[in-house]
């Protein structure tokens, strides 16, 4: 957890998430825990199947009622958003907290112009004229970069390209000027220069508007770009909470130096390109105490229990009883 953070804009505590299945309660996440203060940007890396999306699905109880059974708190500005009924719940999504979703094409709906889709979003949270409407749209799509604003305000989404269908997302997710923007994997599918564009849009809004951002991603770059703070998840636990500079230098759990290692841009030149070995083990088959124990190189006797997190450093938290006698490296030495 973040230090000198008395009053978070968002804490999450013991955030545990199943899912009803024909062969019963399938467990997705265990006990996650975190917190973000006002403006600050943190990014929640981790393999597929970390369990990184559905972590921000649930901040926004936007998994499905009958089947995803979420328990523990999400306290948000200081109420906690589990205990809200469905109608207050819907006044928090899009207002206070919005979501930039993975797939801009998909989560656009075709039949509408990109200008009524941003609207919406702003008319439901606020009385005001479909002229208004359209008029805050355009302003939203200018902030966003998207040029003559006016004219992409009445295109339909095939009609731009992915980069700017991601803006359009964005413009969606900021025009109501929420506190916290969860952008799940925000630059998937875009080229390496749209992807920047994209990246320093969403820090330079962050600054500027003191949204508070959760980065979700496998791109360890964006994240030492973009955020201030960086959350592993491995299996469906937080493994270490660590400000970005600290843990780019000094990883304390395996897991974590593992993914630093695999980055391409970090290989010794002309070397073997350093992996980890096995992969995320599925939900129903989780293995007891430590779940990276069967990756691990620095496995031992104690790993065969529950581990819980430590803090090893201020600020600095990792799930890894052996966190404070490790060396690992990281991605700068």
């Amino acid at each position: 957890m973040p230090t000198g953070a008395a009053a978070p804009l968002l804490a999450v505590r013991d955030l545990s998430l199943s899912f009803a299945t024909a062969g019963g309660s399938l467990p997705i996440t265990r006990n996650v825990g975190f917190s973000i203060a006002p403006g600050e940007r943190v990014g929640l890396v981790g393999e597929s199947g970390c369990g990184k999306t559905v972590t921000g699905l649930s901040l926004l109880r936007l998994l499905p009622a009958h089947s995803a059974h979420v328990r523990g708190e999400i306290v948000f500005d200081g109420v906690d958003l589990l205990k809200l009924s469905p109608r207050r719940m819907r006044a928090v999504r899009g207002r206070d907290i919005a979501m930039i979703f993975q797939e801009p094409m998909s989560a656009l709906d075709p039949v509408f112009t990109v200008g009524d889709q941003i609207s919406e979003a702003y008319r439901v949270h606020f009385p005001v004229s479909r002229a208004e409407g359209r008029d805050r749209a355009i302003e939203a799509l200018r902030e966003v970069g998207i040029p003559a604003p006016e004219r992409r305000c009445d295109e339909y989404p095939h009609q731009l390209s992915g980069g700017m269908r991601q803006r359009v997302m964005i413009a969606m997710a900021l025009i109501c000027k929420p506190k916290l923007l969860i952008a799940d994997e925000p630059t998937t599918a875009l080229d390496v220069t749209v992807q920047a564009q994209i990246t320093d849009l969403l820090r330079s809004l962050s600054e500027r508007t003191g949204t508070a951002l959760i980065f979700i991603t496998h791109d360890l770059g964006v994240v030492a770009e973009t955020c201030t703070r960086m959350i592993t998840m491995y299996a469906g636990e937080v493994v270490e909470d660590a400000p970005v500079d600290d843990v780019l230098t000094r990883p304390r759990h395996p897991y974590t130096s593992g993914l630093l290692r695999s980055l391409p841009g970090l290989s010794a030149r002309r070397g073997v390109l350093s992996s980890i070995p096995g992969r995320v083990p599925s939900p129903n088959a989780m293995p007891a105490g430590c779940r990276f124990r069967a990756r691990c190189a620095h496995a031992a006797a104690g790993c065969e229990r529950e581990q819980a997190m430590v803090a090893v450093d201020a600020g600095h938290d990792a799930r890894c009883w052996r966190a404070t006698e490790l060396a690992l490296p990281g991605a700068v030495n």
